[in-house]
């Protein structure tokens, strides 16, 4: 399995940006997706997630300003980044969960790297 993000980029505040990570592989159908990221000096945390049938879930900072969203055909996960403000910079990983039985797998994107400037 490979996840291969981008769609990174510099732009001002208040723009928008939308991430884009392509899948390889047969599982992702049956797997949740998630955006995370990690800004300079700080610890990769989670921004938003989705599961196989859906179901989103966003960190409060978000809230409102990302949306995402898959495309099952395409074996694509988006992050569509409105109104981004500077503590929005990061790399942003993707990354896919899959359970197979009880063992849970976890793959991961090579980064993209998002800057907003003030």
């Amino acid at each position: 399995v490979q996840l291969q993000a981008s769609g990174g980029g510099l732009v001002q505040t208040g723009g928008s940006l939308r991430l884009s990570c392509v899948v390889s592989g047969s599982i992702f159908a049956d797997s949740g997706m998630a955006w995370y990221r990690q800004a300079p000096g700080k610890e990769r945390s989670l921004v938003a997630d989705i599961t196989r049938d859906g179901r989103t879930n966003y960190v409060d900072p978000v809230k409102g300003r990302f949306t995402i969203s898959r495309d099952n055909a395409r074996n694509t996960v988006y992050l569509q980044m409105n109104s981004l403000k500077p503590e929005d910079t990061a790399v942003y990983y993707c990354n896919l969960r899959f359970y197979l039985a009880i063992k849970e797998y976890n793959y991961w994107g090579q980064g993209t790297q998002v800057t907003v400037s003030s």
